[in-house]
């Protein structure tokens, strides 16, 4: 039995990798505060921004993670607030570190001692991994520590038949999106793609699964955003 378990597969991304990876076979598991709405999916509800979240939740995992063959976990809920870096008190940053870097960590403590050869820990990245704009300051600071978690990962499994990648969605038609590029600037945003459109979620969530299934592509970045065009 192969096992996916994923935060944040209440929308956009999540939603469609949960379907992804149940039409390849896998048994999915999500962990968020809005329920996923598939069906298939067994949804365990809790808020990553809380320490000590996974002591809460574990439990519920444990059984299914035993029986797993194959484990894939993908890190992909983030916190996306638009500040400054001459704004943001600390308690803020500390607050989306909790999500983006800390609860990560957590899963990864929680999880590893189950994953068999072939297992996989996928970080959903962004662009801003490894680039930087005005007013996104927490967001950027976490997402390009990602790529360092990930990469620190990558070494420190070496020998156990377990791969890590970050993929970077460029523009993506999600509500995340939508809720931080006015409806007027949308068109600008998707001529910013090389294709002149947006990502569509199901392109990163096939992107995720063909990572799930090709170790070669340990500790790599790989950007998913159509070829963005830079100004």
């Amino acid at each position: 039995m192969n096992c996916l378990l994923i935060t944040g597969a209440s929308a956009g991304i999540g939603l469609h990798t949960a379907e992804s990876f149940h039409k390849a076979g896998y048994q999915v598991i999500n962990l968020s505060r809005r329920r996923c709405p598939l069906d298939f999916v067994t949804h365990i509800n809790c808020d990553l921004s809380e320490p000590g979240f996974i002591e809460a939740i574990g439990p519920q995992i444990t059984s299914t993670f035993q029986n797993a063959d194959k484990i894939v976990l993908v890190h992909n809920a983030a916190k996306l607030v638009n500040d400054s870096a001459i704004e943001t008190p600390s308690n803020q940053l500390r607050d989306v570190v909790e999500t983006n870097l800390i609860a990560p960590n957590s899963l990864n403590y929680f999880a590893i001692p189950f994953m068999q050869t072939g297992s996989s820990i996928l970080y959903v990245g962004s662009t801003l991994s490894e680039k930087a704009v005005p007013g996104s300051f927490s967001y950027v600071t976490t997402k390009h520590a990602m790529v360092g978690m990930m990469r620190s990962t990558c070494q420190d499994l070496a020998g156990r038949g377990v791969h890590t990648a970050c993929i970077c969605p460029g523009f993506t038609d999600t509500e995340m999106l939508r809720e931080h590029v006015p409806e007027e600037a949308m068109a600008s945003v998707a001529a910013m793609s090389a294709y002149d459109r947006l990502v569509h979620p199901d392109e990163i969530a096939n992107t995720l699964l063909w990572a799930a299934e090709n170790p070669v592509i340990n500790g790599a970045v790989l950007h998913a955003n159509l070829g963005q065009i830079e100004n």
